[in-house]
């Protein structure tokens, strides 16, 4: 009976822990009242572009870290300011430099983003098409062997016949 008892009480209170827990990690969205529900959309469409400068491939709305949230309302307050999708990215990038976009702008410090992984592929299918036609060319080569080892071959063959 004491057992039940004591099972009884954990599970009472790491329960109000659970609940303590999620009461305290709100999500910041609900939190934050939009001015209209456009805004709301464009705010959160954002927020979802944004890569948070904290943490590793993380968007302002997945993270959880302290920079993430104030990011967010930072993005939502501007966005119900009515400042411009182009104004809040420049914002940012001003702010945290092109880490905070997950698709950089094209210019000539980006061109190894962007055109690094053709030259990669391009390599690549040059290293594949050089193997491969070495590979044909050796392959056709008639396999010759000496007359003294066809002597010998021969011996064998015929000593494994008798």
């Amino acid at each position: 009976m004491a057992h039940h008892e004591n099972a009884d009480k954990n599970y009472r209170w790491s329960s109000a822990v659970i609940q303590h827990d999620d009461r305290c990690h709100g999500n910041p969205v609900d939190t934050y009242e939009f001015k209209t529900p456009e805004n709301q959309k464009r705010g959160l469409s954002l927020a979802h572009e944004l890569r948070c400068p904290q943490c590793q491939n993380q968007n302002l709305i997945d993270s959880n870290s302290p920079v993430a949230r104030d990011l967010r309302l930072e993005v939502f307050k501007m966005v119900d300011e009515g400042k411009g999708d182009n104004e809040i990215i420049e914002f940012m990038t001003s702010r945290y430099g092109e880490f905070v976009l997950y698709k950089p702008k094209m210019e000539t410090k980006t061109y190894v983003l962007w055109l690094g992984p053709i030259g990669l592929l391009f390599m690549g299918l040059i290293i594949g098409f050089i193997f491969i036609r070495k590979q044909r060319i050796v392959g056709n080569v008639p396999n010759e062997i000496s007359a003294e080892d066809q002597r010998e071959l021969d011996s064998l063959l015929k000593r494994n016949q008798k």
